[in-house]
Formats: C-alpha cells, sequence, structure tokens
C-alpha cells in the first residue's frame, strides 16, 4: 500500500515538473529566432525568468514547473525577447494598447527606472492576457522576422 502511494506521489512530482505543450512550443519559437533557452536557476537570485539581451539567452528557474507558472514564464520572458528584436539588439518598448491585470502591478511598479517598468508592463499585460500564448507567438513572429 504504502508504495503505490509513493509512487503516485513520484508520478505527480514528475509530471508538475515536465513543460507543457505551450511551453515546448514557446521555447522552440524563441530558438529559431536565435534565442538560447536554459532551464537552470537565472544569474539574478530570485528570478524566475530572466533574459539577457546582450547575448540572447533566456533562462528559466526550474521552480517555475513546480509552481505551476512555467508557461506564464516563458510568456512573460518571449515578450522581452520581442522586444529585443523591435530594438535591433537593445531592449525597447513595443506600444501595444493593452494593461496587466491589477494584481500584477506590485510586480512591475516596485523597479523605479520608469524605462524598465515599461518594458516589464508590457510583459505582464501580454502574460495576463486570456490568448497570451497566442499573443506572444504573435509579437515574436511581428518583431523578430
Amino acid at each position: 500500500m504504502i508504495e503505490i502511494i509513493l509512487l503516485n506521489s513520484l508520478l505527480l512530482v514528475s509530471q508538475a515538473l515536465t513543460p507543457d505543450k505551450q511551453f515546448i512550443d514557446l521555447k522552440t519559437q524563441l530558438e529559431k529566432f536565435g534565442f538560447q533557452v536554459i532551464i537552470q536557476l537565472p544569474p539574478k537570485r530570485g528570478a524566475y525568468g530572466l533574459l539577457q539581451e546582450s547575448t540572447k539567452k533566456i533562462w528559466i528557474n526550474p521552480v517555475v514547473f513546480e509552481l505551476n507558472i512555467g508557461t506564464q514564464t516563458i510568456i512573460h520572458e518571449a515578450v522581452h525577447a520581442a522586444q529585443v528584436c523591435a530594438g535591433k539588439g537593445k531592449i525597447k518598448t513595443l506600444g501595444l494598447n493593452i494593461q496587466p491585470i491589477n494584481y500584477a502591478r506590485p510586480f512591475f511598479m516596485r523597479y523605479t527606472d520608469i524605462h524598465r517598468q515599461d518594458l516589464e508592463r508590457e510583459a505582464y499585460a501580454v502574460q495576463t492576457q486570456p490568448n497570451s500564448f497566442d499573443l506572444a507567438i504573435s509579437l515574436l513572429q511581428q518583431h523578430c522576422k
């Protein structure tokens, strides 16, 4: 009996640590546009995801799969990737006409630099839309030709 419980627990944990189809599809799109997606702790402590614009590296913290926010995290980073493409290697806002949900407000308002705040506002705006995956793919295709 205890073996069955342990086996079921391990199965649930392994399923939680597996990226879903949208995550994998978005990772593939990012790689198609020259970004390297690395699933390991980002160099910035405490970050769920991080894009280094100079090297086009995107780190995804493995904890996001345990928290069940892997897809939201890569969508957020994909927006930053589109911002890098739009700026021809320098990150810039896309001028999106959407706003993030109020719940996300503290996450981008903590930045004191207004430019960084605007970049994060766009990423959270896309991440919190019902069609966030399709929107992220569209932004990559539009800006990372």
